[in-house]
């Protein structure tokens, strides 16, 4: 190849990137994407997909493989701390608390109410192959592992890139109309002036990924498992599974250990100190790989610099806690690849791309402050029960010992340590984390109205149909068929949702979408409608009348509404769609 002209060029294959990459195809984007590592992850990374990462999955049909991979929720459904996983000493294998975490045990009903499919774990070196297969197969030739971005300059109208086949040696000149950084943060953001504002590193974290059969002492469907150590703040450390088997099946894990200088195990010396933390000490491991990794609290200061975007870890860093950084990420794309497609196949002006920012940034500024608000509260749960790392460990013992003291004083102290458990509920069952995300500003028409308030643990979620929210989840039937709302979206359509008397609104559509060349699907729920609503799910949650309506974006997000009648639906919907496409 010796020069290459694309509407967009895409840096990095990870999660976020090839999610871009069959996000864009659906749009019948083309695009290239390159990565320089030669194949997918070989690490687990992310292990958690959260119910709105697994809905837009659905919308785009990947959920079905990534599922049929993916640990059931029954398999990961609590969090757990104990002391140790084995062993036969006094505070060995004891249980200091459990508690139903994303979407799990009494969680399960809750979550299920609130969308058409439930969250799964699926760890990052399983779930990238999946992507790759859906990308390739969607846009083939067009994804280059083993290729390097070594340089770009933005041109104004375009970008012109240097990309370098590592296997050969061979350098390709890409032109496109606009890149998307989603290399970590590695290269694009830097280039285009991009900073990531944040306080300096906060802590290394040491990860060993190992093989191992736990199968006589793990405890099946836990997501992650806390040890604190009645000895030795350095084996505190949590465990998780890692598959691709699950339950006690599972042949490969994660163990993290308690933050601690880089460099202070290899594959070799590593070994003893998992048999040491576990309480086996015959155990035969077999170590794939030992990283250090700084856990950052970093935002972007903008997502858009000229042609060149930024999504993923190159806008966002954060802790692992609440699992929110790859699906964030992912989610990045999905509302950035239908505003590529409308501006480029003419529908919008470049305006609608500076929406993407205006969209996702605050999100962004919310879930690295959540992650961050969730680890500090995390490390308050472990003091309470006298196991955190700055506890020495002559006065560990005794602290858990106190713990597990059968006596009236004993009962104390556990109802106290409860009491800080139960505030974890904002680490591991913040649903309204997962899918109450929304935009103030940007492709959408505010009606005036407030927010819904937010519960502050963030363990409940209140479905709206105010204009910059996802559309509330209800089921619904077609034709004898059972679907959820969501379902009623395309992948690249708008989707005009009215009352059963809404025809006119259905109407005026119609016309505005020959007048702004774009496609609109209209459908009535209700009697007479196209679609019925047998159990009042969706009358429950709609928020309009029978002669109301919604205009719902192709990433399920609404950007209008009028709770009943216009007196000109005509020039309401234009004003709509010219406004939402920027023209």
């Amino acid at each position: 190849m010796g020069a290459i002209e694309v509407p967009v060029l895409i840096v990095g294959g990870g999660g976020c990137g090839l999610s871009a990459s069959v996000f864009l195809s659906d749009q019948g984007v083309d695009h290239l994407l390159v990565e320089r590592h030669p194949d997918t992850s070989r690490v687990p990374k992310a292990h958690y997909l959260n119910q709105r990462t697994m809905e837009i999955f659905r919308q785009h049909g990947v959920a079905d493989d990534v599922l049929a991979e993916a640990a059931p929720l029954e398999k990961f459904g609590k969090v757990r701390w104990q002391t140790t996983l084995a062993g036969d000493g006094p505070l060995d294998r004891r249980l200091i608390h459990e508690m139903d975490a994303f979407g799990g045990g009494a969680l399960r009903e809750t979550y299920a109410a609130a969308g058409p499919v439930l969250p799964a774990k699926l760890p990052q070196m399983w779930l990238e192959p999946i992507l790759r297969r859906h990308a390739e197969e969607r846009n083939p030739g067009r994804v280059l592992f083993h290729h390097e971005l070594t340089s770009f300059r933005d041109e104004g109208d375009h970008v012109v890139a240097e990309v370098r086949d590592l296997d050969t040696g061979h350098t390709t000149t890409v032109t496109a109309r606009y890149l998307i950084g989603a290399d970590g943060g590695r290269m694009v953001g830097a280039e285009a002036g991009i900073e990531m504002q944040g306080p300096p590193a906060l802590v290394n974290t040491t990860t060993v990924y190992f093989s191992a059969d736990l199968s006589p002492w793990w405890e099946e469907g836990t997501l992650i498992t806390h040890f604190l150590s009645p000895e030795d703040p350095d084996l505190s450390s949590n465990l998780i599974e890692m598959g691709p088997r699950w339950g006690k099946e599972c042949e490969q894990w994660g163990l993290h250990f308690a933050p601690g200088p880089p460099g202070r195990w290899d594959n070799d010396s590593v070994v003893p100190r998992i048999r040491e933390l576990l309480r086996i000490p015959d155990l035969e491991v077999s170590v794939h790989k030992v990283t250090d990794w700084i856990v950052h609290a970093h935002l972007a200061d903008r997502y858009r610099s000229g042609r060149v975007l930024i999504a993923g870890d190159a806008a966002h860093r954060q802790p692992p806690a609440v699992g929110l950084g790859l699906n964030t990420g992912i989610q990045d794309a999905h509302n950035l690849a239908w505003k590529l497609a409308a501006v480029l196949d003419g529908r919008a002006l470049d305006g609608l791309i500076d929406s993407y920012e205006a969209e996702r940034r605050p999100v962004g500024r919310e879930n690295v402050d959540w992650a961050v608000s969730a680890a500090v509260h995390h490390q308050a749960v472990i003091d309470a029960v006298g196991a955190g790392h700055n506890i020495p460990a002559g006065r560990r013992k005794q602290r858990l010992e106190a713990y597990f003291d059968p006596s009236p004083l004993g009962d104390t102290v556990r109802a106290r340590a409860l009491e800080i458990f139960h505030t974890h509920r904002g680490g591991c069952q913040s649903l309204d984390m997962e899918v109450g995300f929304h935009y103030e500003d940007g492709a959408l028409v505010t009606d005036g109205t407030p927010p819904p308030g937010r519960v502050p643990m963030r363990d409940e979620h209140r479905p709206t149909s105010r204009p910059g929210h996802r559309l509330p989840h209800a089921w619904i039937t077609r034709d004898g068929r059972r679907l959820s709302t969501l379902d009623l979206t395309g992948r690249t359509d708008f989707t005009l949702i009215t009352g059963p008397d809404g025809t006119a609104w259905q109407e005026a559509a119609k016309r505005a979408a020959q007048k702004f060349s774009v496609r609109v699907t209209t459908v009535r729920i209700g009697p007479g409608g196209d679609c019925a609503d047998p159990d009042g799910g969706w009358a429950a949650v709609r928020e309009i009348s029978d002669t109301g309506a919604l205009l719902v974006r192709p990433d399920q997000h609404i950007a209008w509404r009028s709770t009943g009648a216009g007196q000109d639906p005509d020039e309401v919907l234009a004003q709509v769609f010219a406004t939402v496409l920027d023209r």
